[in-house]
């Protein structure tokens, strides 16, 4: 089986995509998790362009890789000036990297008209940088950048820059499709002739604009390269980079080769794609191939019925070889295989219970219909699961809530919520007040269940969504309302659905703390003992 080596350069390239900033510390979390998946490479930044990751590769000696060299980025020499004088190549040098990749051009157009110099300086730039680290026991990877647009128009100098590299006694030369803008059928073609022609280790470096980027580096594999460039989720300047989170699963899953240290390292890669996901602060897209929260689930009835019998009828690999997960939806598409799975998921008996399941999937129907909407609702799902097959005992119950807002001239705003409750056999009638309805709806409840369920002041709400469904009707429309809590430990979501914001975020809200006391912090006491 041929091997693949991965250049992850979510660090650096993928630092140049639109909202994404990262802190040292967050560099350095992502590294980690990168050389637990087993990436070969790891490119960190650019020492000779900002402290920051001048910063991350003083810090980085600390680190203790297991799989993965730690890589500088740099560019070749610049003109006219020695590379023993260079301060970039320099910077490359003191980050003290196993590995560096240096950028030059690759395209005539780029070296007349960008660079303005001549094409021979161009040529003896990438030889004095490759042959100077050389020098000093670095691992050099030479990444030819706009080389495919260079291939089209000029071919003998594209070619010309990759033979000066090789010269010089580069290890790899990364050829670029830095606008992104080839086709897969020219990639594996032009990838074939420099093989045929250079003597030298190819990598592949493509870039998304034309959504062809994890084509584009398959392509490229297939064609003889050897190593491939790309970012977890596949971030990166303008339309991003090779998303890595696909180009894995593919090469080990459906072409054959090995990339990453065992299988069982592939397990780690939807963990690792959301980690990163949620460091750079990114919405994760639930669309994404092998690792989004959609990738493996299953809406309506006749797929849920079939993947019962054999989830090779729906799904192209197992989720688990990518550390994903199988899940059954609910909506009005679904059918009672649905319930069905869903119940046995939940662990509720199930058993010659057909008609309640029956009447259970009507009310799901019912309720999507007036809006509700269960796939991001796990939590209130479970409850609505439990309410109707008889497996829920309600921690406690909600006797009479009121909820009164005094709006000032000034615009500012403070509510007062009223409750009365019953919870272990005793009547709890309080009130509380909150910067608006929903915070005082929230503080009263704490108020009244906190004495009985102290463990109640874990949870907090960490997301308060607002969704209008029938724009139409103006004021009077009805809204959904999504809640994500959260103990620290477990995240979990709800919904309510009312034409009153402060109904339906109170629905939302009880079935919140309904279910982290009846189901979150059982589960939680079995664990501990």
């Amino acid at each position: 089986m041929s091997y693949v080596y991965l250049l992850d350069t979510t660090l650096r390239d993928g630092t140049q995509g639109e909202g994404v900033s990262l802190t040292v510390a967050d560099k350095l979390k992502i590294a980690e998790k990168l050389d637990d998946l087993g990436v070969a490479y790891i490119e960190g930044g650019f020492p000779g362009a900002n402290p920051k990751d001048e910063e991350f590769f003083r810090a980085a000696r600390s680190l203790r890789l297991k799989h993965a060299k730690l890589t500088a980025f740099g560019s070749t020499r610049r003109p006219g000036v020695r590379v023993e004088d260079d301060a970039g190549v320099r910077a490359v040098l003191d980050a003290s990297t196993p590995a560096v990749a240096i950028v030059g051009k690759a395209w005539d157009f780029h070296v007349t008209d960008a660079l303005r110099i001549d094409l021979d300086e161009n040529l003896a730039m990438i030889r004095d940088t490759v042959q100077y680290l050389k020098r000093f026991g670095r691992e050099v990877i030479f990444d030819a950048e706009h080389f495919f647009d260079g291939f089209k128009r000029n071919r003998a100098y594209a070619l010309a820059t990759v033979r000066a590299a090789w010269k010089a006694g580069v290890d790899w030369v990364a050829l670029c499709d830095t606008n992104g803008g080839s086709m897969p059928h020219e990639i594996h073609d032009i990838v074939a002739q420099v093989i045929q022609e250079v003597p030298v280790q190819v990598g592949i470096h493509t870039h998304n604009d034309c959504e062809l980027a994890v084509a584009n580096s398959l392509a490229a594999v297939q064609a003889g390269a050897r190593m491939v460039h790309g970012t977890i989720n596949g971030i990166g300047e303008r339309c991003g980079n090779a998303n890595l989170a696909s180009v894995i699963p593919n090469l080990e899953l459906k072409l054959g080769y090995s990339c990453l240290p065992s299988r069982e390292h592939l397990r780690l890669l939807t963990p690792v794609a959301r980690f990163v996901g949620e460091v750079c602060n990114l919405v994760a897209h639930s669309y994404q191939p092998f690792v989004g929260h959609s990738a493996f689930a299953h809406k309506g009835g006749i797929h849920v019925s079939a993947i019962q019998r054999d989830p090779e009828t729906y799904e192209h690999i197992p989720p688990e070889l990518v550390g994903n997960e199988r899940r059954v939806l609910l909506s009005e598409l679904s059918g009672v295989s649905n319930v069905l799975a869903q119940a046995q998921a939940f662990g509720i008996p199930t058993e010659g219970r057909e008609a309640e399941l029956r009447r259970l999937l009507d009310r799901i129907k019912q309720m999507e219909h007036m809006g509700y909407q269960f796939e991001g609702a796990e939590a209130s799902q479970e409850l609505l699961f439990r309410r109707a097959l008889n497996d829920f005992t309600p921690p406690f119950r909600v006797l009479a809530v009121r909820v009164d807002t005094d709006v000032q001239r000034q615009g500012e705003s403070t509510s007062q919520a009223i409750i009365k409750l019953e919870v272990d056999g005793d009547i709890v009638h309080t009130v509380s007040e909150g910067n608006g309805p929903v915070n005082a709806l929230d503080a009263v409840l704490r108020k009244a269940l906190a004495p009985h369920r102290p463990e109640i002041r874990r949870m907090h709400l960490t997301d308060y969504k607002v969704r209008v469904l029938d724009e139409k009707d103006a004021t009077a429309a009805r809204v959904r309302v999504l809640i994500e809590s959260t103990d620290g430990e477990h995240v979990w979501r709800t919904v309510g659905v009312s034409e009153n914001v402060i109904a339906a975020s109170w629905e939302a809200l009880v079935d919140s703390f309904q279910y982290y006391l009846a189901l979150v912090v059982p589960s939680q006491a079995l664990v501990e003992a």
